[in-house]
This record gives structure tokens, C-alpha cells and sequence, in this order.
């Protein structure tokens, strides 16, 4: 198995961040690619996958199948507005500005904090949100 680092927390399709991410997991996962560190979150409650597909009003089980359905991302985020709610400008800027501060003086923040000193990262006062400690853990910033 080789297992690879899905998209980061800060890629986009149609203006919404994450995403594009969940999506990639969950098709990793289904080819036995993911890193095994990623699968304890998929679609579990008050993780980033549930929290973006309950923001869109789609059932976690429902895009997952849809994703391995095939399609490009942009056809499966309309797929979610067509099942569950369409989102608009606004809604997509307060999903924005939620998950990229994920860890950050929420509820999130003892998981970060511990994962942080798990992995040898407690020093990095910098990594203030589950976004940015994510993407060094995942070696895209250093």
C-alpha cells in the first residue's frame, strides 16, 4: 500500500474550501491509498467531513456513494446543492472562515493540542488551526 496525503484543508471548488478534500479521501480510501491516520475522521460527528456535509444537508454515506459513483468535484458540490441545501455567497463565506480556523479557540482545539505534541509539533506555536498543522504534517508547508 502507498498511502498518500489527500488535498489540502485549502483547496476549493466553487469558492468552498475543504471539499475538495473530503472527496479525495474518501477516493484514496476506496483504492486503499489513504493515510491510515485519516481514516479514524471520515463522516465521524464533529469532524470536518460531517460538519461540511451537515452544512450542505447531505448524508455523509449519500456523497460518499455518489463519489465513487465518479464525476468531477464541481458535479458532485452541484450534486450536494441539488440533494441537500444550494449554498449562496454568504453561506460559502461563513463555511470559509469556520474551517479554516478549525482548532483555534473552538471546540477543536484540545484535539489539535494533542496531535500536536503526538507528533513532535508542540513547539510550533504558528500552527494555531487544524488547516495549517495539517498541511505541515501532510509536507506541503514546512
Amino acid at each position: 500500500m502507498n498511502d498518500k496525503a489527500p488535498k489540502s484543508f485549502h483547496e476549493a471548488v466553487g469558492g468552498m474550501i475543504y471539499f475538495p478534500r473530503m472527496l479525495d479521501k474518501i477516493r484514496l480510501h476506496a483504492r486503499g491509498e489513504l493515510r491510515e491516520d485519516c481514516h479514524a475522521n471520515m463522516g465521524i460527528v464533529a469532524r470536518a467531513d460531517w460538519l461540511c456535509c451537515n452544512f450542505l444537508r447531505v448524508e455523509y454515506e449519500a456523497l460518499r456513494k455518489r463519489v465513487l459513483e465518479g464525476g468531477a468535484d464541481e458535479e458532485i458540490l452541484q450534486w450536494c446543492f441539488a440533494t441537500g441545501r444550494r449554498l449562496n455567497e454568504t453561506d460559502i463565506l461563513i463555511w470559509n472562515d469556520f474551517i479554516r480556523k478549525r482548532g483555534w479557540n473552538d471546540s477543536a482545539n484540545v484535539r489539535l493540542v494533542s496531535w500536536k505534541l503526538e507528533s513532535g509539533h508542540a513547539h510550533r506555536d504558528d500552527l494555531m488551526t487544524i488547516p495549517d498543522y495539517t498541511d505541515v504534517l501532510e509536507g506541503r508547508n514546512p
